[in-house]
């Protein structure tokens, strides 16, 4: 009994130190057999056991050697990427992506779906089918899903797995989640498209090293990615940063959640498409009454907007104003050292980004600027994919379900 519990010790410990390689290798690339030993505060005869016992399990893989200063030359190992990998459902408002990546955070596979992100009960049935056609093709390729992330937005609980903007995706028949893990017979984590987003600025965008950050996602709506002191910040049900409903207007327009007033109806995309039209129905002077109105999007205002249209400078200019005096309280709770611009109204730059300082440098206390810097994300639409991989690798490894 005595020897049984010995070994079951030895074993523990063995898989602690295999999973804090899996770590470091995912967060670094590529290491030493030295590196990893001194990260690991282990011998590098161990680390060597260790190394070849992950090798032989498809974890990692040599890839060649890195560079010395005097004799030879050490091998380098990263993640193993011909066997393992995990899937990414991102289901919005503008349509369905399903990613799968490998463990180097490739993709592997790409599947767009003319599916949109509603209320319907229906939902989940209409989406299985490009699920099942995913998994086959992931089974023909030989590849083992170790983990499925599911990114939405709205009001999700990632420890209860419901989304409780989006009832449909909490179907009392089949859950998203059990959809997901019968498909795919691996583990479903849930998470917010903003906190995925800032998850991936955090691991491999503007925030790595950063301990204070903001990050707005503009789209059809508006959320707030909050780290502080290093770590993102959940709330006790995941809510945290739910900046769009921030009452901005006593006497606003009503929001889609029902409050009036919200930043939402002042400086989400569905509000800036909205301002345009009903100003050309006005009789605004702008190069957009040339469009049929129907076809009018984010894309095409800031087109416009850069050939010099004054009516779209000043609706991303409103946009801007709205959201830097918002975003000024938080900067006054939180106080950051960068704030990351993200989304469909990123794609605006400087026009949006210029009028988000300006908002800024008003409403806020001066030493709040003065470490303070915004910029666009660099990751665009993949540090939420990035972000959500990063999620399901970081919680399979906590539970201790891999290696």
């Amino acid at each position: 009994m005595q020897d049984n519990v010995f070994f079951s010790v030895i074993d523990a410990k063995k898989n602690k130190l295999k999973r804090q390689i899996i770590t470091e290798l995912y967060r670094s690339e590529s290491r030493t057999i030295s590196q990893l030993a001194n990260r690991l505060h282990t011998s590098i005869p161990s680390t060597t056991s260790l190394i070849d016992e992950l090798s032989l399990a498809h974890w990692v893989q040599g890839i060649g050697t890195g560079a010395a200063q005097y004799g030879r030359k050490p091998s380098l190992f990263a993640l193993d990427t011909t066997q393992f990998v995990t899937v990414v459902v991102d289901i919005n408002i503008h349509d369905t992506k399903l990613l799968v990546f490998n463990l180097a955070n490739q993709v592997v596979h790409r599947l767009e779906v003319d599916l949109r992100l509603d209320k319907s009960p229906a939902l989940l049935k209409i989406l299985a089918e490009p699920l099942e056609q995913l998994a086959q093709r992931i089974k023909t390729d030989k590849l083992q899903v170790i983990g499925v992330g599911a990114v939405l937005p709205g009001l999700v609980n990632p420890w209860e797995a419901v989304n409780h903007t989006y009832p449909s995706i909490n179907s009392p028949d089949q859950p998203l989640d059990q959809l997901l893990q019968t498909i795919f017979n691996a583990p479903v984590y849930l998470i917010n498209d903003t906190k995925a987003t800032i998850f991936g600025e955090h691991r491999f965008g503007l925030a790595q090293g950063k301990k204070h950050v903001l990050s707005v996602n503009i789209d059809w709506g508006i959320g707030l990615g909050v780290i502080t002191n290093g770590e993102i910040l959940q709330g006790s049900a995941g809510f945290a940063g739910e900046l769009g409903h921030i009452q901005m207007k006593t006497d606003g327009e009503l929001c889609s959640c029902g409050k009036v007033g919200c930043l939402e109806t002042l400086a989400s995309a569905s509000s800036l498409i909205r301002r345009a039209k009903e100003g050309l129905e006005e009789g605004r002077v702008s190069l957009l009454s040339e469009m049929d109105t129907n076809t009018i999007d984010i894309e095409s205002i800031i087109a416009k907007a850069n050939a010099g249209d004054a009516f779209s400078i000043d609706l991303l200019s409103d946009v801007g104003s709205a959201l830097g005096k918002a975003l000024s309280t938080a900067v006054h709770l939180f106080n950051p050292e960068l704030i990351i611009v993200n989304g469909v109204l990123a794609k605006a730059e400087k026009s949006i980004t210029r009028p988000i300082e300006q908002a800024i440098d008003k409403y806020c206390l001066p030493n709040y600027r003065d470490n303070l810097s915004i910029e666009l994300s660099k990751l665009g639409e993949m540090a939420k994919f990035y972000g959500t991989q990063a999620y399901v690798v970081q919680n399979l490894l906590q539970q201790e379900l891999i290696p």
